[in-house]
């Protein structure tokens, strides 16, 4: 439990009070039901003269009257109060305090009482989690923290999901809030398996995440592993996981039959292609862990294995994952180390999501094999599969799972050390200094035999292997002071100081080759020099990058200070320097002030614990996407005949801006806390203003000596918001409990500036709708704006939707070109962003048995369904295509004409988690110390009006996938690897199916 934490916290910084030296001394041990508590607070009441525990648990504290009254107190614990009544040894053994429990919050550099904080910070622990198969940490918090949204559209295992803190917090940089594990700033959540989590802090506001400069600009997730426990014999317990996955939803497409019907192609047979690339996902875990402690160490070491097969077949993952942590005390005591290790071994089968796309749009009468078609047919040529020759974007579905390959391998190694000394009893020192080493080797294939991106027909060039593999090496090295103290009785005041200095080196290299020997079974990525293309010039695709120096060095100071353990106060300073800037704006200076009261200490109010209004301001920066955006950049013109020599080129260049300098987020945060014996909430507004955008923008190439293009400052966005959380039990006694709990997330993101002007963007695609873009990013108006014309529910006689003239001026301009004209018959038809997020969460505990069942909601967003705009027209020039065929499909429009009629409001409400557990009674002399079965669901069922594959919010658009390495296109540039979060509200043609899993678990302490 979090009480291991609390009690590391409370060594690290405990506050020790000193009175007048009188006669009297009386020494002794304080204890759990465990053992010593090392750590532990003994003062005299109404007095500053106190002591604390050493590791052991023994405490001396003279100076004492005959009539005082020692109270001797543990956070998580219930205080104590003992009168000396002339005693010279007094022992003590503290009780759990449950609600004790939740009033100590890890922040950056330290940790505070909860109600002293000033800023919006969320702690969510084990009991809180989300349950069952759990494929990364993410997934525990999500609809647990209101402002927090993770979503995973369709869940793919293999894909990492968006995290969003409060809607959009920078247009050009890092979305992604930071991650820090056992205060290692920027750890890999991939690093930590869900089992060795104990606690997960959310800082949400801009005052509480300034502390850590640009990198928590997004928001903070810290992470708190589980730890062993001083003078704790050897404990040993396993977790064991057996997931189960079946799809949830797809989108309903015909069968065989209703395609004949409309006049579909029939080629003989009667496929399910969604039957045939999809299987019943199995995923299993087992983490079997070690912990304990001697008189002055404690220790725990954790293995992971997860096993997982997706429901796309042909894909799924295998990860390993290794975790020490190692708490030492030396020095009488004075010096702490923490020693943290991880590694972390992934072998994924990432395999293509075009297989369900294809499985949408396949002729459903196609055979799977090329000896089953109704006509004399090439099997051998096409690996022994059918393919529907000389159709555009028309492939077998089997084939691209089957006959591809698509493998990724990643290891990360963590580790970190930290030292801890108490120099006084008010003065503390910590050294850190952490290191993160992440490689990946990525390999694609495609045979000589692949119609899909294999070139099977080429005369020229069959088959292609792609590879990739990057290093990412990350160093930490900090610094940083802490003082607390005490004056005028009622004052306290902590000051922390610091420096930090993060290197981040990172470097890749990729290259595509093909036409290999036809006729042979083999894999030919294992063989690369039987490619032809080294023969042919030109062929072969190469490239590679290293960013070296990418450094970041704070300078930070904070001030926590309360009065009458009723008023608080805290403030922060950063001076943090960028080597991604340019000499002359490398660094810049963030403060942050907040300051918050508990009113019910004056006010008295009847039956309440706690009345607290809170204010805070912080202003953070975000750095450029990548290293020397800055600098004036050439690109490489080579001869045509490799012969003739090269040249440097403006063509895809970018000019230099010496000027560039950080992105700054300001944000305001008003908050109200109130908390009954049964009933507490929390309620938040915030106002965020995000100004000078680090974005790749176009210029005018006469002012910038030919360059087209340029990264630059500009653009301004603005973020409204309000979240609350309630809880409230509802039945709490010795038999029976029950906690019912409710998260309201709303805000509103504007765009206020935008560097780029007025822009339709969203490009749907081909076939057929290649200029169409359905979404406006205007200035003035909110992010995620569908936009379009609008139907007016006739057709004309060749089965043309028939549009409206919208502003009624007799003239109908519907045209792509003409979308933002004034004149232009064009509307918002929905937004992509919701108006709220409801997450509801009810938790039942009887004897032995407890159940938690969990709903989240997702209101006022609006989804285009490319599915339905591509596929559910009747065109007879498609006849050899299948058609989607939900409620909304009309066998009279025969006309891909992009409307509001593809929009849809995409609302819902989800079961998404339910578990029960049973723990069962066991002797006290049972070598079995606790035993417990347990059974979740997750994506047990959806209701919504939504007819496509899911209802999930598209918060951004394009880009690449987090975690990829590179695209099939090595020329990509950066701006189209990142994705771009103006673009909200498409649902993409290889969306992955919605799965729903049954989970059965097993607990075993020993």
């Amino acid at each position: 439990m979090k009480i291991t934490l609390l009690r590391s916290l409370v060594m690290a910084g405990a506050l020790l009070c000193f009175g007048l030296s009188q006669a009297q001394e009386v020494s002794g041990t304080v204890s759990d039901a465990v053992g010593p508590l090392p750590g532990a607070s003994v003062v005299v009441k109404g007095t500053t003269n106190g002591t604390q525990t050493d590791f052991d648990g023994n405490y001396t504290i003279d100076g004492l009257d005959d009539d005082a009254i020692l109270v001797f107190s543990y956070i998580g614990y219930s205080n104590q109060e003992i009168p000396v009544a002339g005693q010279t040894t007094i022992e003590v053994v503290l009780q759990e305090d449950a609600q004790a429990l939740d009033e100590v919050v890890i922040v950056g550099y330290g940790s505070q009482a909860k109600k002293e904080i000033t800023s919006s910070v969320v702690s969510v622990s084990t009991e809180d989690f989300n349950q069952g198969v759990v494929q990364e940490p993410t997934q525990l918090l999500q609809g647990k923290v209101a402002g927090l949204s993770v979503v995973n559209r369709g869940g793919n295992p293999n894909q990492e999901p968006v995290i969003r803190l409060r809607g959009i917090s920078t247009v050009g940089g890092n979305q992604q809030p930071l991650v820090v594990i056992d205060g290692i700033l920027g750890g890999s959540l991939n690093s930590v398996d869900p089992a060795d989590i104990e606690n997960i802090t959310v800082l949400k506001d801009g005052s509480a995440a300034a502390i850590y400069g640009s990198r928590g600009s997004a928001g903070v997730i810290v992470v708190t592993t589980k730890r062993g426990k001083a003078g704790q014999p050897l404990r040993v317990s396993y977790n064991g996981q057996l997931g189960v996955s079946t799809i949830a939803n797809q989108i309903e497409i015909m069968d065989r039959g209703e395609f004949l019907a409309v006049g579909g192609n029939d080629l003989g047979s009667d496929t399910d292609w969604r039957d045939e690339v999809t299987q019943t996902g199995i995923a299993q875990v087992h983490n079997i862990a070690a912990s304990g402690g001697g008189e002055s160490f404690n220790y725990r070491v954790a293995a992971n294995i997860r096993d997982t097969d997706n429901i796309l077949i042909n894909s799924g993952f295998q990860q390993f994952n290794f975790r020490t942590n190692f708490t030492g005390l030396l020095f009488d005591d004075k010096l702490k180390i923490d020693v943290n290790a991880a590694f972390t071994q992934r072998d994924s089968q990432i395999g293509f999501n075009e297989a369900l796309r294809y499985a949408t749009s396949y002729n459903p009468t196609a055979p799977v094999f090329g000896d089953d078609a109704p006509f004399p047919f090439n099997s051998a040529q096409f690996g022994g599969y059918f393919e529907t020759l000389g159709l555009f974007d028309s492939f077998n579905p089997v084939a691209i799972a089957e006959l591809n390959r698509n493998d990724r391998f990643a290891t990360t190694l963590n580790y970190g050390v930290n030292l801890n000394y108490r120099v006084t009893d008010n003065l503390t020192v910590n050294l850190n200094y952490a290191a993160q080493n992440i490689k990946e080797d990525a390999n694609i294939y495609y045979p000589t035999t692949g119609y899909w991106r294999g070139n099977a027909l080429s005369p020229t060039r069959r088959g292609r292997a792609d590879f990739g593999n990057s290093e990412r090496r990350f160093r930490l090295l900090e610094g940083y002071a802490a003082y607390t103290n005490s004056f005028a009785d009622k004052f306290n005041f902590t000051v922390t100081a610091g420096y930090s200095f993060q290197e981040n080196d990172f470097n890749y290299n990729y290259f595509q080759i093909g036409d290999f020997p036809p006729g042979v079974d083999f894999d030919f990525s294992n063989n690369i020099s039987a490619a032809q293309d080294l023969l042919e010039a030109g062929r072969i695709e190469a490239d590679s990058g290293r960013e070296d120096g990418d450094r970041i060095i704070r300078f930070f100071g904070r001030l926590n200070m309360t009065f009458d353990d009723a008023i608080y106060f805290d403030a922060s300073i950063s001076r943090e320097g960028s080597s991604r800037f340019g000499t002359e704006n490398q660094w810049g200076i963030f403060p942050a002030v907040g300051a918050g009261a508990d009113l019910n200490k004056y006010l008295e109010l009847p039956n309440v614990n706690l009345l607290k209004v809170r204010a805070g301001w912080g202003l953070t920066g975000a750095i450029p996407p990548a290293v020397g955006l800055y600098q004036q950049i050439f690109n490489v013109q080579n001869g045509v005949d490799g012969q003739s020599g090269a040249a440097t080129t403006q063509d895809n260049g970018r000019a230099a801006n010496p000027d560039l300098k950080w992105e700054e987020k300001s944000e305001f945060n008003f908050g109200v806390e109130f908390a009954m014996d049964r009933f507490g909430a929390t309620a938040d507004y915030f106002i965020r203003d995000i100004r000078d955008f680090v974005t790749f923008a176009n210029v005018d190439a006469a002012e910038f000596n030919g360059f087209s293009q340029r990264w630059q400052n500009s653009g301004q966005l603005g973020v409204t918001g309000f979240e609350l959380s309630a809880n409230y039990d509802v039945i709490r006694n010795d038999k029976l409990t029950y906690n019912t709990g409710v998260i309201f997330t709303q805000n509103k993101n504007t765009l206020e500036e935008n560097p780029q002007g007025d822009q339709v963007d969203g490009n749907l695609g081909s076939p057929g709708q290649n200029n169409t873009n359905v979404i406006r990013i205007k200035e003035g108006e909110e992010v995620g704006q569908i936009w379009g014309p609008v139907f007016s529910g006739n057709v004309d006689a060749n089965g043309t939707p028939i549009l409206l003239d919208i502003n009624g001026d007799g003239e109908l301009v519907t045209g792509q070109g003409s979308a933002l004209d004034d004149n232009a018959d064009f509307r918002v038809l929905g937004t992509g962003i919701p108006d709220f997020e409801i997450g509801w969460t009810n938790q039942v505990t009887f004897g032995n048995w407890d159940a938690n069942v969990f709903f989240r909601a997702v209101v006022g967003h609006s989804l285009v369904n490319s599915f339905r705009a591509f596929y559910e027209p009747i065109i007879g020039s498609q006849a050899s295509y299948n058609f989607v065929n939900t409620k909304l499909q009309r066998d009279d429009i025969r006309t891909a004409q992009f409307s509001d009629y593809y929009v849809e409001k995409a609302d819902f409400l989800r079961l998404d988690n339910m578990s029960i557990g049973y723990n069962f009674d066991l002797k006290e002399t049972s070598y079995i110390k606790g035993l417990r079965l347990s059974l979740a669901a997750q994506n047990l069922f959806t209701i919504t009006g939504y007819s496509g594959v899911d209802p999930e919010p598209s918060l951004q658009d394009g880009g690449l996938p987090a975690g990829e390495l590179l695209g099939d296109d090595p020329t990509d540039q950066i701006d189209e690897i990142q994705a771009n979060p103006l673009i909200a509200g498409i649902e993409r043609r290889e969306a992955y199916f919605t799965s729903t899993t049954i989970t059965l678990g097993l607990n075993v302490n020993f």
